[in-house]
């Protein structure tokens, strides 16, 4: 597994990035290819904070966890993205079709348009590649990630743009191009 490491507020030691090493290639008998993995350490309030995101395969597992101890973060954080882990893949496994997760992500994606006319703060641009996955997919990977929405491509309608949505009654939305 490969990992990149940032420290905010802190520098973290050799011993403390082997350690998160040692323990995040234990997900590595989870993934058939290698997965990549993000680690935030930071300190705030006098709270180790960890902050993990595994990537493999356009999924994304991500953790974020704060004690006294950095190591007993590290461990928590870990334990949480196995539990994912094997809560949503085997899930996904069961309910929608084998091979869920071996599906390559395409590289190309387009480039956003900016009307320079109006007057817009866009104070940070993610870019990613839209996966093409059922909607029963998406929701599963938004729910994974927390969020609120999830955009994708419409495997079921020949890779049409679609947005998932977590409605206020709990319920889930999709809107989708036609």
């Amino acid at each position: 597994m490969k990992v990149q490491f940032t420290d905010k507020k802190l520098e973290a030691s050799d011993a403390l990035r082997e350690y998160a090493e040692k323990k995040l290639t234990k997900l590595d008998r989870y993934f058939k290819h290698d997965a990549e993995a993000r680690v935030v350490f930071a300190v705030e309030r006098g709270r180790h904070q960890v902050e993990i995101t595994v990537s493999h395969s356009g999924t994304a597992y991500r953790a974020s966890e704060s004690t006294n101890d950095m190591y007993a973060s590290i461990d928590s954080a870990v334990a949480y993205i196995e539990r994912q882990i094997h809560k949503f893949k085997t899930k996904l496994e069961k309910r929608l079709r084998q091979g869920a997760f071996e599906r390559e992500v395409p590289t190309a994606m387009a480039d956003p348009v900016v009307d320079e006319e109006q007057e817009f703060s866009i104070i940070r641009v993610k870019k990613f590649a839209l996966k093409p996955m059922t909607p029963e997919e998406a929701i599963l990977q938004m729910n994974l990630l927390n969020h609120e929405f999830f955009a994708f491509r419409n495997f079921e309608n020949g890779g049409a743009f679609a947005v998932v949505y977590k409605r206020i009654n709990g319920d889930y939305g999709m809107i989708e191009e036609h």
